[in-house]
């Protein structure tokens, strides 16, 4: 069993940062797909970034260059850094988690981008 546990999120201007974090519980941290999706109202649940278990990355269009995931096996956390933030990245933003055939979400946290 995974259980995924996110802080960061909150209110921040155009053009501001934020960062999250998801903590993973559980075994076998380091087999774990883990990504960011986003979620926001009237919109399907889309990805924001990837990390495989071998550190290659992924990121849509809408958020290259701006936005960065990362993943410390050790700490058993991965983290979203947000930069250059835009009113239309105004979401819930959900941690996943993917090991073999199971899936993983958390709660979710909200991320407003707003003058």
């Amino acid at each position: 069993q995974v259980q995924l546990v996110e802080s960061g999120g909150g209110l921040v201007r155009p053009g501001g940062s934020l960062e999250l974090s998801c903590a993973v519980s559980g075994s076998g941290f380091s087999a774990i797909l883990m990504a960011w999706y986003r979620q926001a109202p009237g919109n399907k649940r889309e990805e924001v970034a990837t990390v495989f278990t071998n550190g290659i990355t992924h990121y849509p269009n809408s958020v290259k260059g701006r936005f960065t995931i990362s993943r410390n096996n050790a700490k058993r956390t991965v983290d979203l850094q947000m930069n250059n933030l835009k009113p239309e990245d105004t979401a819930v933003y959900y941690c996943y988690a993917q090991r073999g055939t199971n899936v993983y979400w958390g709660q979710g946290t909200q991320v407003t981008v707003s003058p």
